[in-house]
């Protein structure tokens, strides 16, 4: 788990950093789009804060089971749902992300998609245990969570759906994602990292970051290709006349 979380770390700070913020500034000014990495920073603590308030209001320490998992049976703990809920909703926002993404460019809509499915795995699996806990059995939180990870695919379509009706908010969409990538990234994943306190794992946890950025720099590396490839291909060849060798001096 630690290196999917490292992975993901340098895929979500490789994308918002060297796709989305770059891609940003191409559509308009500095100011504007530190000003929407910032929004997005905010919203994203603002939706945390809000998760974290229903499950306190849910009574997420007074857990049902005696013993850590629940019986299949038993009754469920609104934690369990409250986790459904608010996975839903995280993955069908994740799929606008990927959408929009794949709307600024394929390059970057595949980078998008990398960091959210690296992020994701680790959150998923986290999820799980929490539905098992609050009294799923494990066939049932196995099909909860492969319907709340089809949101994902839902919330693409719709922007994709709609295209040039979505093309207008996708240059305020990107910058507000890429912060929300960072805030992810700072916020909850990090974190997690300084839980691992042996030094061959913290070596590897930092090898997986600089992977997970690579990744994305290796995409930027084959997406600059691609159009220095095009361009050459889009330049027409002009063939000059030569001298006739036979002209009168």
């Amino acid at each position: 788990i630690f290196i999917l979380v490292s992975l993901a770390i340098g895929a979500l700070l490789g994308d918002a950093f060297i796709h989305l913020i770059p891609e940003t500034f191409a559509e308009m000014d500095a100011t504007m789009t530190g000003l929407l990495i910032i929004g997005g920073i905010l919203l994203f603590l603002i939706f945390e804060k809000i998760l974290h308030w229903h499950h306190h209001l849910s009574g997420e320490g007074t857990s049902y089971c005696d013993q850590g998992i629940c019986k299949p049976g038993d009754k469920i703990h609104p934690v369990g749902h409250i986790v459904i809920v608010s996975d839903g909703v995280h993955n069908f926002l994740d799929g606008i992300i990927i959408g929009a993404s794949y709307l600024v460019g394929v390059e970057i809509g595949i980078a998008t998609t990398i960091a959210v499915v690296l992020h994701e795995i680790p959150q998923e699996i986290g999820d799980f245990g929490v539905l098992l806990h609050a009294g799923f059995s494990k066939t049932k939180a196995l099909l909860v969570n492969l319907f709340s990870a089809l949101l994902a695919i839902v919330g693409a379509i719709v922007v994709l759906l709609l295209n040039e009706s979505a093309e207008a908010i996708v240059r305020w969409f990107v910058p507000i994602s890429a912060g929300g990538f960072i805030y992810i990234a700072a916020s909850d994943l990090i974190p997690e990292m300084h839980k691992v306190k042996e030094a061959k794992h913290s070596l590897l946890q930092i090898a997986a970051i600089l992977i997970g950025v690579s990744a994305m720099f290796l995409l930027l590396f084959i997406e600059t290709n691609n159009n220095n490839l095009e361009e050459d291909d889009s330049t027409p060849i002009v063939y000059e006349a030569s001298p006739s060798l036979f002209e009168t001096q």
